[in-house]
């Protein structure tokens, strides 16, 4: 069953542009341009570190929340059904963002906002496996993932410009939305099959699928130093506001580029050698943005760095899913994608606990440790 298209259109060259696009509004506006935005949010809200944290965690939750029923709706009512469901929590959940008028409301559309990633991943490996020759699946789903870098990156850009005015960037992210909502609508239209024949169960958890689990929570919540603490951190350390925070999450997102080619690298090395020396360079990346004594140009690096790192792994935790659960490749992404989430959701409010009560140094040292300790977790061989 193939996308919608103009007749002679590569059909992976269609659905991974779309899904590319799909993927860097949700993940790049809709979830992690809440940290870039922390600062300005804090201030205007009078949020704690602590609170900053909990807030910053409804993202996450929001991924969770949805990921554990998306596999399901997208064996029963197909991918696009799912996919126009993520975009249209994104561009509802940004529109809430930028009018919210209290706390409460804005960790509500927060988790709204951050619902739309956990839609999106599973509905588009879905279509990805339903539509492309097996050849090609890995090299597109992984292209697709990337998609995060480009928001990223767009979001740093808007955020150099425009500072403290976040309310302004989050409708304009809306914006940028609701046109994906119709290309979705479009391109996926040969995707809406009906429901599945009969409920599948949950699947039984392999020894591969456990070590995932395990390895992926373990560096979604090594991840949120950046993600959630990163400009909160910068202006502390730097004193660096949205123009300068907004340059390294740009610079994050075009290095994060290097992620759409972890099939092509996992197909030459494997899966094992990539998922470890990633996580190495993600707990250095850590290292360097966070440290009070890293100077502007070792924090630009580490910004690059954790980019390519973070993107990268996010490519590796998807093939190693789907490789390790082929049969249901929704189902494989959702555990892949929950565990990293359920890992970022924890470790924004543990962080925020931390910052609290020990030294920023400490604390972002403790988190490296978690990317290290991520990387050691091995996929079994075969």
């Amino acid at each position: 069953m193939k996308p919608d298209m103009t007749p002679g259109m590569n059909p992976a060259i269609l659905l991974g542009a779309t899904g590319f696009g799909l993927i860097a509004v949700c993940y790049g506006f809709a979830r992690f341009a809440f940290g870039l935005f922390l600062p300005a949010i804090s201030d205007d809200f009078e949020l704690s570190s602590g609170l900053a944290g909990i807030v910053s965690a409804g993202s996450f939750l929001g991924f969770c929340l949805a990921i554990v029923i998306a596999a399901w709706l997208t064996e029963r009512q197909g991918p696009r059904f799912v996919a126009v469901t993520a975009s249209v929590a994104a561009a509802a959940g940004m529109i809430g963002i930028a009018s919210a008028g209290s706390s409460p409301w804005l960790a509500a559309f927060v988790i709204l906002a951050g619902s739309s990633t956990g839609f999106a991943s599973p509905a588009l490996a879905a279509a990805v496996t339903s539509t492309l020759a097996p050849a090609s699946r890995d090299t597109t789903n992984t292209f697709i993932n990337a998609g995060t870098s480009a928001g990223v990156a767009l979001s740093g850009i808007v955020a150099a410009l425009m500072g403290a005015q976040w309310r302004l960037a989050y409708a304009g992210f809306a914006v940028a939305t609701i046109l994906i909502v119709w290309a979705t609508l479009k391109v996926l239209a040969g995707t809406a099959a009906g429901p599945a024949p009969k409920a599948q169960p949950l699947p039984s958890l392999n020894p591969d699928l456990k070590r995932l689990i395990v390895a992926a929570a373990l560096s979604g919540a090594a991840s949120t130093v950046v993600w959630s603490f990163g400009a909160d951190l910068l202006a502390a350390n730097l004193d660096w506001g949205g123009s300068e925070v907004g340059m390294l999450w740009t610079v994050m997102g075009c290095v994060g580029v290097v992620g759409a080619t972890a099939g092509a690298l996992i197909a030459r090395i494997g899966i094992r050698p990539v998922h470890l020396v990633f996580h190495l360079a993600l707990a250095l990346s850590v290292l360097a943005v966070g440290h009070d004594a890293a100077p502007p140009a070792l924090v630009y690096t580490g910004g690059g760095l954790f980019g390519a790192s973070y993107l990268m792994l996010t490519g590796v935790y998807l093939v190693w899913g789907i490789s390790a659960l082929p049969e249901r490749p929704a189902t494989a992404v959702t555990l892949a994608f929950l565990a990293l989430a359920v890992g970022q959701t924890v470790g924004a409010m543990a962080f925020g606990f931390l910052l609290e009560r020990i030294s920023s140094n400490a604390a972002v040292l403790s988190f490296a440790v978690l990317a290290t300790l991520a990387g050691v977790v091995r996929r079994r061989p075969g």
